[in-house]
């Protein structure tokens, strides 16, 4: 239903000069599709309010509101175009009026968690990139199309929103920095299993790819519900709402990514805080900061300065080691997290690897490991392996599956939840008989039997024989002059016979 104006309005980015790759055009889409949301949320709260006999107090000011200044309708509800702002005029009025009196919602806001407080948050962080007013009148005409009325059409919107991820992650240089895949969030959130009632959060939550698919496998009633077998109450579906998914993100864009995304799985007011994650010294973390479940992909390969390394015990410039310990610190006791990182974690001997696998393996059960194969992130160019531990019980044994989809991943065949399904079905009998979930692709470690210097966990599948180790170039070089020489001795030998 929807598709095709989602394609329309990346034709009218694409030709804009303001606008050059696929983050642009999610961008700019973005706050669109967020004033249009908010248009239709107030049209739909103030009608219900008229049908309750009250009055509804309006977020937005009348100048401001959509359906004012992007899509003003005539008495027959047809688009006005003799009242709508077109070109220089347009232009002026987004730039000078429409995002300074946005922006400014986050000085006028009671506290963080309001919905003024989200509008005055992004409007602070992007800005208009498109340099056309005709352009941006045909973007807001193709947008206004859309509608958030129905949870069919929200859901359609959702999808579509993902797709737009999707190929903004697979545009940028880091694939996994904005795109975790969809089949591995959910074996992840099949493996942990959380409940109505427990909080969920994503200290590095990019497009909040985890807390949407925690929230329709939620609001779904779990695996179970999702085959139809379970309803929600009222109460339940109030808590998910307001009191289950947790956020922070640093980045400007996927900070409004992942808000316009919780929103259009259903989420009205997101919980995400646009804040470094990492600037929280651990000993400042309360107990009623804690939550039930972790689900998250912090970002590999990047380096914290100095100041940022002191708010943490181990320190390190390793930006994933630092986000692992803010992790365990933010678990409850007896809290289920499911953690991406480098598998390279599993054996570096670097001091604060060896240490956060040892404050790891004493204070929480790593129960599983999934080795990931390479291509499950596209254009991230590293191999990784995901951490399920439950905190406040030491790691006696840990089991670990080796993922093999047997074939090369890539855009057009990427993982898919099929890729996984031995995976979780194999956990679960792992989990109450760690020899049941024994295979070919899978084995357990007991942790008494690894050094206890280094804490080595390294992915090595006992059940595949070892490849002979490459020979050293200095021994392929020596062994083949001494065939040479033993070919010399063998050719005068039959020039002595001729």
């Amino acid at each position: 239903m929807f598709e095709q104006v989602f394609k329309n309005v990346d034709d009218i980015f694409h030709k804009d000069a303001g606008c050059s790759s696929e983050l642009d055009y999610t961008e700019q889409s973005s706050w669109m599709l967020f004033l249009k949301y908010l248009d239709d949320l107030e049209f739909t709260k103030s009608q219900e309010a008229e049908m309750m006999a009250e009055t509804y107090e309006y977020i937005i000011e009348e100048q401001y509101r959509w359906s004012e200044w992007a899509a003003p309708k005539d008495a027959e509800g047809k688009f006005d175009h003799n009242n709508a702002l077109t070109g220089d005029d347009l232009m002026d009025f987004v730039d000078g009026q429409l995002f300074p009196y946005l922006k400014g919602f986050k000085q006028r806001a009671d506290n963080a968690n309001t919905i003024e407080y989200k509008i005055g948050e992004i409007f602070s962080e992007i800005k208009n990139k498109i340099q056309s007013g005709y352009s941006l009148r045909d973007a807001l005409e193709k947008i206004d199309s859309l509608r958030f009325r129905s949870q069919q059409e929200k859901h359609e919107l959702s999808h579509l929103y993902e797709a737009k991820i999707k190929n903004m992650g697979n545009a940028g240089r880091n694939g996994g920095e904005y795109y975790t895949p969809r089949p591995l969030i959910r074996a992840m959130i099949d493996v942990v299993q959380p409940k109505i009632g427990e909080t969920i959060y994503d200290g590095a939550a990019g497009s909040a790819g985890f807390l949407c698919e925690a929230y329709d496998y939620l609001r779904q009633g779990g695996r179970a519900g999702i085959e139809g077998k379970v309803k929600l109450s009222t109460s339940d579906l109030q808590t998910l709402q307001n009191d289950t998914f947790y956020a922070k993100e640093k980045k400007s864009l996927a900070y409004v990514i992942a808000i316009m995304n919780m929103i259009l799985h259903g989420i009205e007011a997101p919980n995400v805080l646009h804040t470094n994650t990492l600037s929280e010294n651990l000993q400042d973390i309360q107990p009623s900061n804690q939550h039930s479940i972790i689900l998250a992909n912090p970002p590999f390969g990047g380096k914290e300065r100095k100041e940022v390394q002191e708010n943490f015990p181990i320190q390190t410039g390793e930006t994933a080691f630092l986000f692992l310990q803010h992790f365990i610190k933010m678990l409850k006791p007896g809290g289920r997290a499911a953690i991406v990182i480098k598998n390279t974690f599993l054996s570096n001997t670097d001091n604060a690897a060896i240490a956060l696998r040892k404050e790891l393996l004493e204070n929480c059960n790593l129960h599983t490991v999934l080795d990931c194969p390479g291509g499950t992130f596209l254009g991230a160019g590293v191999k990784t392996v995901v951490l399920f531990f439950t905190k406040g019980e030491p790691t006696l044994n840990t089991w670990f599956y080796e993922l093999n989809v047997g074939r090369n991943m890539g855009k057009t065949n990427p993982l898919n939840d099929k890729d996984l399904a031995e995976f979780v079905e194999l956990q679960k009998a792992a989990v109450s008989d760690i020899k049941s979930g024994e295979t070919d692709k899978s084995w357990s470690l007991a942790i008494s039997n690894i050094d206890q210097s280094t804490y080595d966990l390294s992915v090595k599948n006992p059940n595949v024989e070892e490849a002979t180790p490459l020979r050293e170039p200095k021994v392929i070089i020596d062994d083949i002059i001494a065939l040479d020489k033993e070919s010399e001795a063998i050719l005068a030998k039959i020039q002595e016979l001729l």
